[in-house]
C-alpha cells in the first residue's frame, strides 16, 4: 500500500479535562512544513487511560480502561510510534496555523473539516469522561457493598492478581511494540496487515489460554506470596476469589490486543466505550450483593458461597462483556477472525528484541506493586487504612492523570518519534517542553484541589453503604498526599516517552530499578517506624518522592543525550502556576473550614463544600494565572473564546 503525499497533520485535539469543565478541548495547530510529507492523520484524537510506570499500583484490568496505545489516524494509515518510527517527521506545533503549502507534485495539503474535528473530539471526550465517572461509580458501589473491611481488602488483592499477570505477559509491550508493528504491517503488507493480525491474535489466544490456566492453578501459591502475613481465613477468601476472577485474564488480554488492532486502524471509540459496560456490570453486581446481604457487612468468616460467587463471577462477567463488545467494531473495520498458526511469519525474534527492555521495566514495576499491596493488606489487618483505601485514593490520582497527562502523552508520541527519526532535536525538545507546560497548567490546580478538598471529596465519593464515614475520613489524607505526585509523575512519564521516541527503551527500564527500589525501601521503613494508622498515607508519599526522583534523573539523562533542553521557560511557568495555586488554596481552605463548622460534614454538606470550594479555587487560580501572565493560560482562554464565538 503506497503512502500519500501531504502534511503530517493539521490539528491535535487534546482533551484536558479539569474540574468544573469536563468537556474542555484544546486544539493545538501544527505548523506546515515546506517539504512534502505523508499524511498520517488529520486529527489526533486521544484515548485517555492509565499508564503504569515506576511501580505505581495498577488499576485492575477488571476495573479500569485498557492500556493506552499511541493515538493514530482516524482517516488514513497511522504513524508508527517509537519501535517503528514513521518515515516522515511532524512539523513543530508552536507557530500559528497557516494555509498548507502544496505537496509534492503540486497537490495541496488538505485541511480537516472543522465539523470532523469537533465530532472526533466530542466522541473521545465523552468516552473518556463517562468511562472515568462510571469507574468511580463502580468503586463507590463496591465500597458500599463490602465496606473498608477485610473482605474488600481481600477483593482488592484478588482483582490485582490478573492485572499483574497481564502486565507481565502483554501490557508492557502493547503500546511500545505491538501497536507499532501492526501499524507497519498495515502500511506495507498487500492485504493491509490482515493475515499478520490474524496470526498475532491466534498465537495470543493460545498463549493467553495456557497462561490463564496455569495462573488459576497457581492461585494458592500467588495468594501466599501476596498475603503470607494474613490469617488463614483471609488467604482462603483471597484464593477463592482468585479462582473466580483469574479466568478474566484471558478476556482482558484479548480485549487489549483487539483494542490495539482497532487503534492501529484509526478507530478509538469502541476501546474507549466498552470499559463503560464493564463498569456498569460490576456496579450492578455490587447492587445484587447488597440485596442478598440486606446491606449488612460481611466478614471473611461469615461470607457465604452465594455471596462469594456473586462478587467473583460478576466481576469476571464485566471484563468478558468488555472484550466481546469489541467484536462489532472489529467487523466494521473489515477485520475477520481466522485461525492462523504459521507464526514464523510473525517475526517473533524482532518482537522479542524490541520487548526485552520493556519486560524488565514491567517486571520491576510489578515487584513494586506486589510490595505496596502486601504492606497495605498487612496494616489494614491491624485495624487502619488498608488496600481498599489505598486503591481508592490511587483511583482518584489516576482519574486526573489519565484524563490530562495521558491525553498529552498520546498526542505527543507520534510527533516526538518523527522528530527523533529526522534528527530534529530542537523540534523534539520544543514538543516536549510544550507538553510539560500544558500538563502543568491543568495538574497544578488539581493538586491544590486534592490537598484542600480531599475531605469533602472522599466523603462525597466513598461514604456510601458499608463504607462508613470514618473510612471516608481515613481516605482523605491519602488522596491529599497522592495529589502531590501528579505533576512529577507526569513529568517523569513525558521524559520516558522522549526516550521511547529516540528508540531507547533501555534507559527508562534501567532507571525504573532505582525508582522502584527507592519507593519499596521507603515503604518498608514506614512499615517499621510508623504506627499502622499512618503507613498507607506515608506509602502514598513514598510514591510521590519516587516520582520526583525519577523526574530529576530522567531530565539529567535526557540532557546528556540531547544537550540543551530549554527548561527555563517550563520552570518559570511551573513557578507561576504553583504560586497561583498556593495563593488560591488559602481562601479556599478558609471557606471549606467555615462551611464545615457551620454545616457539618455529612454527604450533602460535603458535596456543597466540594462544589463551592472547587469554584473558589479554580476561579482564583485562573485569575492569578492571568495576572502572572502565564502564556499557556492566555492561549487556552483565547481558544475557548474563539470557539464559543462560533
Amino acid at each position: 500500500m503506497t503512502s500519500r503525499p501531504g502534511d503530517f497533520d493539521d490539528t491535535v485535539v487534546l482533551h484536558t479535562t479539569a474540574q468544573g469543565d469536563p468537556n474542555a478541548t484544546v486544539v493545538l495547530p501544527a505548523s506546515q512544513s515546506t517539504q512534502p510529507r505523508e499524511r498520517f492523520d488529520e486529527t489526533v484524537v486521544l484515548p485517555a487511560s492509565p499508564l503504569i510506570a515506576a511501580g505505581a499500583p495498577a488499576p485492575s484490568p477488571l476495573t479500569a480502561d485498557p492500556p493506552a496505545a499511541p493515538a493514530l489516524s482516524q482517516s488514513s494509515p497511522p504513524a508508527a510510534p517509537p519501535a517503528a518510527p514513521p518515515p516522515a517527521a511532524p512539523p513543530p506545533a508552536a507557530p500559528p496555523p497557516a494555509a498548507p503549502p502544496p505537496a509534492a507534485g503540486g497537490q495541496p495539503g488538505r485541511q480537516p473539516e472543522s465539523g470532523s474535528v469537533v465530532r472526533n473530539s466530542a466522541v473521545m471526550a465523552a468516552g473518556s469522561i463517562v468511562s472515568r465517572f462510571t469507574g468511580l461509580l463502580r468503586v463507590a458501589a463496591i465500597g458500599a457493598a463490602l465496606g473498608a473491611t477485610f473482605v474488600n481488602d481481600d477483593y482488592q488483592l484478588a482483582i490485582a492478581l490478573p492485572n499483574m499477570v497481564f502486565e507481565l505477559l502483554v501490557g508492557g509491550v502493547l503500546a511500545s511494540v505491538i501497536v507499532p508493528t501492526l501499524v507497519r504491517r498495515r502500511k506495507h503488507d498487500p492485504d493491509d496487515g490482515q493475515a499478520y493480525a490474524q496470526r498475532l491474535l491466534s498465537l495470543a489466544a493460545v498463549a493467553l489460554g495456557v497462561a490463564t490456566a496455569l495462573t488459576v492453578l497457581a492461585a494458592p501459591l500467588i495468594t501466599w506470596a501476596m498475603a503470607r502475613k494474613a490469617s488463614d481465613v483471609d488467604r482462603e477468601l483471597i484464593t477463592h476469589l482468585a479462582y473466580l476472577i483469574l479466568p478474566a485474564l484471558f478476556f482482558y488480554g484479548m480485549a487489549a490486543l483487539c483494542g490495539a488492532l482497532l487503534n492501529s486502524r484509526g478507530h478509538f471509540a469502541a476501546p474507549m466505550f466498552t470499559p463503560i459496560l464493564n463498569n456498569l456490570i460490576v456496579t450492578a453486581t455490587a447492587g445484587v450483593f447488597i440485596m442478598i446481604t440486606a446491606g449488612e457487612a460481611v466478614t471473611p468468616e461469615n461470607i457465604t458461597t452465594a455471596q462469594l460467587l456473586t462478587i467473583g463471577l460478576g466481576t469476571t462477567a464485566g471484563i468478558v462483556v468488555q472484550a466481546c463488545g469489541l467484536i462489532p467494531a472489529l467487523r466494521r473495520v473489515g477485520f475477520r477472525w481466522k485461525w492462523r498458526f504459521d507464526v514464523r511469519n510473525l517475526g517473533l525474534g524482532e518482537l522479542g528484541r524490541l520487548s526485552v527492555w520493556m519486560l524488565l521495566f514491567v517486571v520491576v514495576s510489578q515487584v513494586g506493586v506486589a510490595v505496596v499491596l502486601a504492606i497495605a493488606k498487612r496494616v489494614g489487618g491491624e485495624g487502619s487504612a488498608g488496600a481498599t483505601i489505598f486503591q481508592n485514593a490511587f483511583l482518584v490520582f489516576m482519574m486526573a492523570h489519565g484524563i490530562v497527562a495521558v491525553s498529552v502523552l498520546t498526542a505527543l508520541m507520534p510527533r516526538l518519534s518523527a522528530a527523533a527519526a529526522d534528527n530534529r532535536t530542537k523540534d523534539l525538545v520544543a514538543q516536549l517542553n510544550s507538553g510539560l507546560r500544558l500538563v502543568s497548567v491543568v495538574l497544578v490546580p488539581i493538586t491544590a484541589a486534592y490537598l484542600v478538598l480531599s475531605r469533602p471529596l472522599a466523603v462525597t465519593l466513598f461514604n456510601w453503604g458499608n463504607f462508613d464515614h470514618e473510612a471516608a475520613l481515613r481516605t482523605a489524607p491519602v488522596i491529599a498526599i497522592a495529589g502531590l505526585g501528579l505533576v512529577p509523575y507526569a513529568i517523569m512519564q513525558l521524559q520516558q516517552f522522549a526516550f521511547y521516541a529516540l528508540r531507547d527503551t533501555r534507559t527508562p527500564a534501567v532507571l525504573n530499578v532505582p525508582v522502584v527500589a527507592l519507593r519499596v525501601g521507603l515503604d518498608l521503613v514506614f512499615l517499621w517506624v510508623l504506627p499502622a494508622t499512618a503507613v498507607v498515607t506515608a506509602m502514598m508519599g513514598a510514591s510521590g518522592l519516587s516520582f520526583v526522583f525519577g523526574a530529576l534523573v530522567s531530565i539529567t539523562l535526557l540532557r546528556r543525550k540531547l544537550g540543551y533542553l530549554g527548561l527555563r521557560r517550563v520552570a518559570s511557568a511551573l513557578v507561576k502556576l504553583v504560586g497561583a495555586a498556593a495563593i488560591a488554596a488559602v481562601p479556599t481552605y478558609l471557606v471549606i473550614d467555615g462551611l464545615r463548622r457551620l454545616m457539618g460534614d455529612d454527604k450533602l454538606d460535603s458535596l456543597v463544600q466540594l462544589v463551592l470550594g472547587g469554584a473558589v479555587l479554580l476561579g482564583l487560580y485562573y485569575g492569578l494565572a492571568l495576572l502572572f501572565r502565564v502564556a499557556e493560560v492566555r492561549d487556552l482562554t483565547r481558544m475557548v473564546r474563539t470557539r464559543l464565538g462560533r
